[in-house]
């Protein structure tokens, strides 16, 4: 029975978005001049997934994860894992409005998750994956908001539990969280659950694809 449960409790840490700096290769953040692009903060549950997602998208030049929404400074990976902290897993957005716009990054942000489960996304639970949308102007939130009431009034969804609020503050996440599911496409959580996540959203807006 102990072996049994073990069992149990191993596969569930397998399929979860969950890593150490000592069993990942890490990976440098971007040398990229992103000065001059503009940005946007979005948190849909595990920040691998959520990277993936829009880096995919034409116009999109990089995709940093990182922490945002609580209160503490300088969080770390374990500190936000435990949940106390309020801070959700995040993406940084770097994008080219000359190719995409704010509204059509919302749209991507809405088809490549499940706004309706609170503080859940697939197998990860808990107020560090909850769905939140982040604004930096009034347009931005306009945005949004007529974006949720027409899903709303169109019956995508009955209930949608995305935040939308003010963005205050984006602490990025250690180096060896970024662009982890491209480094490591063979770990269980990214081959059973990344992946499959990044080919649905793909199936839902090729026409946004790179």
């Amino acid at each position: 029975m102990k072996n049994f449960f073990f069992a149990v409790s191993a596969s569930l840490f397998l399929l979860s978005c969950s890593a150490s700096a000592n069993d990942v290769v890490q990976d440098k953040p971007s040398q990229k001049d992103l000065s001059k692009l503009q940005t946007a903060y979005f948190a849909s549950g595990c920040f691998w997934c959520v990277e993936a997602v829009f880096e995919s998208v034409r116009g999109v030049e990089e995709a940093v994860s990182g922490y945002s929404g609580g209160d503490s400074r300088n969080p770390t990976y374990e500190q936000v894992s435990s949940g106390r902290t309020r801070h959700a897993e995040a993406v940084k957005v770097y994008y080219d409005s000359s190719v995409v716009s704010y509204a059509t990054l919302v749209d991507v942000f809405f088809n490549s998750h499940d706004p309706s489960t609170l503080n859940r996304q697939g197998p990860d639970s808990g107020p560090q994956y909850r769905s939140i949308a982040f604004f930096q102007n009034p347009a931005e939130k306009e945005i949004v908001e007529a974006k949720i009431d027409r899903m709303l009034s169109k019956g995508v969804f009955s209930e949608i539990t995305t935040e939308v609020r003010p963005f205050t503050m984006f602490w990025e996440a250690e180096d060896y969280h970024q662009n982890y599911e491209r480094l490591h496409p063979d770990q269980p959580y990214v081959r059973s659950v990344s992946i499959p996540r990044l080919n649905a959203f793909k199936l839902k807006m090729p026409e946004v694809l790179k």
